[in-house]
């Protein structure tokens, strides 16, 4: 995030799209409300109608796959009607009139037919955007999770740079991280083509620095990302390492993933509990949860805050930092003799101008830091961009729209989207051992819209097939007014109705992700499974196609 969490509730102007806030981020869907409440203006992109959408002034319900469509067209009015921040483009960015060139072809009218939003609102919505200080744009895996993945961030990050909202407080853009301390993973270097601290792999001089650090001369081609190395793995990729991953739950086209899984050498899971991918697993190692271990999380506005160790963990249960060291020491590596994780994160930062000034010493001191902190009496960062872009000059980048990897077509007329729900968090190793929380959502569901129910004779709770090229999942069907007509929403936690074995796994040309959030399926009615026939809690089997 550019800005501070806290900042949120100061904003003028929220703009929210491709994220269900109150039920994946809550905490940061009560700053919001704050917001609102305080008078700030807030319109919600989303093909469902979330719970954000009740309080909005603006429901931009877009067609699942055409954001940039939506966002190009946002564009096109702040640029016609000259609302856009010249002298600050001037001073601040580059490679602007590429933009401005592109986003002509984007009329609202016409974005109206691709998308569904109204002309009309999206013209509201760029004016109100365009014209507020203190204007912030948040946004999450429903922007992400798209063969266009990047280019719905650059769109975006379009819209930011022509208005002149970054560098200054609560107006800037701001991706919501989608777990806990996954900041602090990329932060650290859980990435292929970055070093800790965002550190390009291809710079000669960053590799030699890691290399000269680690005692191992580093490779000079980048390593895969996850959706590569699942389209890899069982073949060039042998082995496997998990570690708090349940890739059989949570990975598109998860039927792919577990038959390549069974023709790997080797599977190493560590995690908490025994979760679905450790039933291919050779070696389980038990790990500490965050109340059993010390250490740092980095959370999604880049404030490193210390973990401090509560308990003891349970039986042979480890932190992860222990298990690993005794790892490389049984495969022959030299380990370095850390005894606490504040050594560890002492070398991270060391090694990373961005972090260079945070210590766990620091912290326990004054509190969570923000990053970057360059040195010991550095301050912490509230903002990003105070003074001027980072890089020097912000980098406009021209988008075109491109369709979804699969569309609906007469045999998969309903395009399917994933999610999560409130009561449970990604693959539910967790909290479907909430007695509470199970009982609140205790089984997979499908939503969908009253009238594609009523034509294809599925009534509310009746269990139905949802079908897709990859594979079939039994689960309850939920008359719903959350989705759109010719839209189905599905949860991705329960592994007795496993979504993702319906996703695709066709993914961003950049980063990898896959698309989620669109894939064409269709519902088949189960005989004999009336509401009345079926009882709560009973869960259904995912099976293959």
């Amino acid at each position: 995030m550019t800005n501070s969490i806290p900042e949120i509730r100061d904003a003028d102007f929220l703009f929210v799209t491709g994220s269900n806030t109150s039920e994946a981020h809550p905490i940061i869907a009560m700053e919001m409300k704050q917001a609102v409440r305080r008078g700030a203006k807030l319109a919600v992109a989303d093909p469902r109608a979330i719970w954000m959408t009740e309080i909005a002034d603006w429901h931009m319900q877009l067609e699942p796959g055409t954001d940039v469509w939506l966002l190009n067209a946002m564009a096109h009015v702040i640029v016609t009607e000259g609302l856009e921040d010249k002298a600050w483009i001037e001073a601040n960015t580059e490679a602007y009139e590429s933009v401005r060139d592109t986003v002509l072809r984007y009329p609202p009218e016409e974005a109206e037919k691709i998308t569904g939003v109204p002309a009309e609102m999206i013209r509201e919505v760029a004016r109100a955007y365009a014209t507020t200080a203190k204007a912030g744009i948040y946004y999450t895996l429903g922007i992400t999770e798209h063969t266009t993945g990047t280019d719905n961030v650059y769109a975006l990050s379009n819209l930011v740079l022509m208005t002149g909202h970054l560098g200054k407080r609560s107006a800037g853009m701001n991706p919501l991280r989608g777990q806990n301390n996954v900041q602090g993973a990329n932060d650290a270097g859980a990435t292929p083509v970055f070093y800790p601290g965002y550190q390009d792999w291809d710079n000669l001089e960053v590799r030699k620095s890691f290399g000269d650090a680690w005692g191992v001369e580093q490779s000079a081609t980048p390593g895969l990302n996850l959706n590569e190395m699942m389209k890899v793995m069982g073949t060039q990729l042998r082995g496997l390492y998990l570690m708090g991953e349940d890739i059989v739950i949570s990975e598109p086209n998860v039927g792919r993933v577990e038959e390549a899984m069974n023709h790997l050498d080797f599977v190493v899971v560590q995690d908490i509990f025994f979760n679905e991918s450790c039933r291919f697993a050779d070696v389980i190692l038990p790990a500490a949860c965050f109340a059993e271990k010390d250490g740092v999380f980095t959370n999604s506005d880049r404030r490193v805050q210390r973990v401090r160790k509560a308990i003891d963990p349970p039986g042979e249960a480890r932190a992860d930092w222990e298990i690993l060291l005794d790892v490389m020491k049984r495969v022959g590596l030299e380990q370095p003799d850390y005894q606490h994780p504040s050594e560890i994160y002492a070398e991270l930062a060391s090694l990373s101008p961005k972090f260079a000034g945070i210590s766990h010493e620091r912290i326990e001191e004054e509190g969570g830091l923000q990053w970057p902190v360059t040195t010991p009496d550095a301050p912490s960062t509230e903002y990003l961009h105070k003074g001027g872009v980072l890089r020097g000059k912000g980098l406009f980048q021209a988008v075109e729209f491109r369709p979804p990897f699969e569309q609906a077509d007469p045999e998969y007329p309903l395009v399917l989207s994933t999610g999560r729900t409130l009561y449970h968090y990604n693959a539910a190793t967790q909290t479907r051992r909430s007695t509470g929380l199970s009982e609140k959502q205790p089984e997979g569901f499908v939503e969908i819209h009253k009238r594609d129910a009523r034509r294809l004779g599925v009534e509310d709770g009746q269990m139905v097939d949802v079908v897709s090229r990859r594979g079939r999942v039994r689960c309850r069907a939920m008359i719903s007014k959350q989705v759109r007509r010719g839209a189905i929403w599905m949860p991705f936690h329960f592994p007795e109705a496993r979504t993702n074995y319906l996703t695709t796994d066709a993914g961003d040309a950049v980063t990898g992700t896959g698309e989620y959030k669109v894939c064409a399926a269709r519902i088949e009615p189960v005989p004999d499974a009336r509401p009345e026939n079926v009882f709560p809690g009973n869960f259904a089997t995912a099976i293959d196609v």
